[in-house]
């Protein structure tokens, strides 16, 4: 029997360009089963998704994110991943967490960040459920509320916290190895996916933070060619 496409989305900022290429990079090196990327990048959304930029956004998809299951075409099973991440687990494995009794899962962080400002001097917001979006595992038949006009006029709040749906219990919990919050949660080493959310090794500021050295080796495969 054929293994299933599994689709990831993955969130894709001008400024991190680098982080979007090694992320799929580490995916594809772990993954079981075929994977099919898709970009959130502004430039290919112009059609249908019309935002003006917040002065409080630290990424260029701070909200289109919660087109994934628009894009996806509201079926099936669909992930969403912030861009700045090294994926250090078979993705599939994630997968096999989808349980349909949810709309959506996350990790749910339980945590105040430790500074006021991450990469390129941007500021750390703070609000309930605090990185709880940065993956998630839509179930996308249940998330049809996340239309491209909702998602345009909503409030960042609306959106991350999860209001589009009908009550908190539609919200399933996944492990927190697959979102492990580097710089705020301490080494990890059975980590799966490790989430350089105050700045990736790319930042100078960061190049030495947990995890760096594994994130430089997955570049370096990422920009490899055999000779010969």
């Amino acid at each position: 029997m054929t293994a299933p496409t599994l689709d990831v989305f993955v969130g894709y900022d001008t400024d991190e360009i680098v982080a979007y290429h090694a992320l799929c990079q580490s995916i594809v090196e772990h993954s079981s089963a075929p994977v099919r990327f898709t970009p959130i990048a502004l430039s290919t959304l112009r059609t249908i998704f019309k935002r003006e930029r917040l002065s409080q956004q630290s990424t260029d998809f701070a909200f289109s994110r919660f087109l994934t299951p628009y894009l996806s075409g509201y079926a099936g099973w669909s992930l969403f991943m912030d861009c700045d991440m090294l994926v250090r687990a078979d993705i599939a494995e994630l997968f096999a967490l989808a349980d349909d009794r949810y709309a959506v899962m996350v990790c749910k962080h339980d945590y105040a960040p430790s500074t006021d400002v991450k990469f390129l001097g941007r500021t750390q917001t703070r609000y309930e459920k605090k990185n709880w979006s940065s993956v998630m595992l839509f179930n996308n038949a249940r998330c049809r509320a996340l239309t491209p006009d909702y998602v345009a006029t909503a409030s960042g709040l609306e959106l991350h916290q999860f209001k589009w749906l009908e009550s908190d219990e539609a919200i399933g919990e996944l492990p927190l190895s697959w979102n492990w919050l580097v710089g705020e949660y301490p080494y990890l080493a059975e980590a799966k996916n490790a989430h350089f959310t105050l700045g990736g090794p790319y930042f100078e500021a960061y190049a030495d933070c947990d995890y760096a050295d594994e994130w430089r080796a997955v570049l370096a495969r990422t920009t490899s060619v055999r000779e010969g």
